[in-house]
């Protein structure tokens, strides 16, 4: 049996590998939990087997991203949209184990983001996702992140799209805030993954642990929810799991805080990404 909570459920950032993981199965559960829609972002490439010579490398992984969103739509009330891009993290391995110069890693990984832009303009993909390193990286290589990220933020002006980052553990990005605003995308689509309860500069995803969504909650200002569900077998407890997310909404309605769960999954969805979750469980809408 399949739980009602009374309103659109939407974990705004997990992953899933029908070929490695749990998949669809993930999907079901969240959905029988009271879950309705996903923003499934791809993989990070290396981890479904594509190491990148060339831009082009990285369509192999939007590809499979949106096949697997097609079949979570599926099973979802509502459904699922793809966030594409590249991981930040795929720079060390450019550099570190494969011999590219920061400078070449960085051309590779923003034009892995122009063709992200291309399924977004196609209407085949949300958003866009980039960011830098979350652990200590050398002058030239934070540089090079940074060149990356302002690459995607161009590209989400130029699309209309928002574009999620992966970055350092900060409550604090109005130094990426400020790069967003001077290249025409408005900050507030500009969503901080894996984030604290608060956060200045840019839109945060929190982490749906109950600390971190009582701070958001309190705080009055946009938020989204996810997990951060990684879908892989041999780190089965790195993160959130698929419920999660419709059991700290139910959490949230019974300690009062409905608007805080409209402004998660309604309000903010909207003004971010344009898309209308109400609408989309109805069978309409974008």
């Amino acid at each position: 049996m399949t739980e009602d909570l009374g309103t659109p459920v939407l974990d705004n950032h997990l992953h899933l590998d029908p070929r490695h993981g749990r998949g669809i199965e993930a999907v079901e559960e969240f959905a029988r939990l009271g879950g309705t829609h996903l923003l499934v972002v791809n993989k990070p490439s290396w981890l479904l087997g594509v190491e990148p010579d060339e831009p082009d490398d990285f369509r192999a992984v939007f590809e499979e991203t949106l096949e697997t969103v097609a079949a979570a739509t599926e099973v979802l009330p509502g459904r699922a949209w793809p966030v594409l891009g590249v991981h930040p993290g795929l720079i060390s391995r450019l550099v570190d184990e494969r011999d590219f110069s920061p400078e070449e890693a960085r051309d590779l990984m923003r034009g892995g983001l122009e063709v992200a832009s291309e399924y977004v303009a196609d209407g085949d993909a949300l958003a866009l996702k980039s960011g830098r390193p979350h652990y200590d990286v050398s002058d030239a290589v934070w540089a090079a992140s940074n060149a990356v990220t302002r690459r995607a933020f161009e590209l989400g002006a130029d699309r209309d799209c928002a574009v999620q980052l992966h970055t350092e553990a900060t409550e604090d990005l109005t130094d990426l805030a400020a790069v967003a605003e001077e290249v025409g995308l408005d900050p507030s689509r500009v969503v901080k993954h894996y984030a604290a309860g608060e956060l200045a500069g840019v839109t945060p995803s929190v982490m749906s642990d109950k600390d971190r969504l009582e701070r958001a909650a309190e705080t009055g200002e946009p938020f989204l929810m996810e997990t951060d569900f990684v879908d892989d077998p041999d780190r089965p407890g790195m993160v959130l799991g698929p419920k999660t997310v419709p059991r700290r909404v139910r959490w949230l309605l019974e300690e009062g805080y409905d608007e805080a769960v409209r402004r998660a999954h309604v309000e903010t969805p909207a003004a971010v990404y344009g898309i209308d979750t109400e609408a989309t469980l109805e069978g309409g809408g974008s």
